[in-house]
């Protein structure tokens, strides 16, 4: 299937590793430009570089802290001086901290507020004026399965992907008749290094092992397994494309049948 984005520019964030590298990856075998942005310059450079060679595409990689709206003003600038517009945009930061509500004190909550909400809003708000006017867009926020199913443990995520939810079903009915659409995708458990770094912390906090966690990770999941990054990035692929034209408001879940919700 010709996705029809061939030529097209994609800024992805957190796109060094993880759900954001693998977003990337497919954006470019698809025959997108990337501008991909990080706070880890060399890690960000060595998937730039990578990406570039797997694939051919032209990659701009701008190491910055998306938390800063002085960073998310960097990387919108580069994009433009180096390709002239975005047309997609992928809004992925890493999760704030696990814990329950008592761990966090108000300069967590702050800090979790401006990663995973205010980076959101503020690429949106760069980006979007341009989406509009040249009547065409995609804006993809990848947030969490929390925002249908809390996950234990996670209160700052259920919390703050659920604003996100909001404005992103809320804009999508602004925009939809400017040719620009606004989804989300929730990942689940996926096979990713923040997975590990939540199994090492669940088998600290039990006294278990990172195994144990994944195993029961997995005994949650109908599929029996966690997903590949690589399974989540197709969905990102489909949504920025010319055949996905008619979604917008869209919260879509790419769990193996984690959420047990109908809707």
């Amino acid at each position: 299937m010709d996705l029809g984005i061939e030529g097209k520019v994609a800024l992805v964030g957190g796109s060094s590793r993880g759900l954001g590298r693998a977003a990337a990856e497919t954006l470019a075998g698809e025959g997108a430009k990337l501008v991909l942005c990080a706070r880890g310059a060399d890690a960000l450079q060595v998937a730039a570089g990578e990406i570039r060679s797997a694939h051919g595409t032209e990659v701009k990689a701008i190491p910055t802290d998306l938390t800063d709206p002085a960073g998310v003003r960097k990387v919108v600038e580069g994009a433009r001086e180096r390709f002239g517009r975005v047309d997609i945009l992928v809004t992925n930061t890493g999760g704030p901290p696990a814990g329950p509500f008592e761990a966090h004190g108000p300069e967590v909550w702050r800090r979790a507020v401006e990663q995973n909400l205010d980076s959101v809003v503020n690429l949106t708000r760069e980006l979007l004026p341009a989406m509009r006017e040249r009547r065409w867009g995609r804006i993809i926020n990848v947030t969490s399965v929390a925002v249908k199913q809390p996950v234990d443990g996670l209160l700052l995520s259920n919390s703050i992907r659920a604003a996100v939810t909001g404005m992103a079903r809320t804009l999508a009915n602004e925009v939809a008749g400017e040719g620009v659409t606004v989804n989300n995708v929730l990942p689940g458990f996926t096979r990713t290094e923040r997975l590990g770094e939540l199994a090492r912390r669940n088998a600290e906090a039990k006294g278990t092992t990172p195994e144990e966690a994944y195993a029961a990770w997995e005994a949650e999941i109908p599929m029996g397994r966690l997903g590949e990054p690589e399974e989540f990035a197709a969905l990102v692929a489909f949504l920025a494309s010319d055949r996905a034209s008619y979604i917008t408001g869209t919260s879509i879940p790419v769990d193996g049948g984690w959420v047990r919700g109908l809707i």
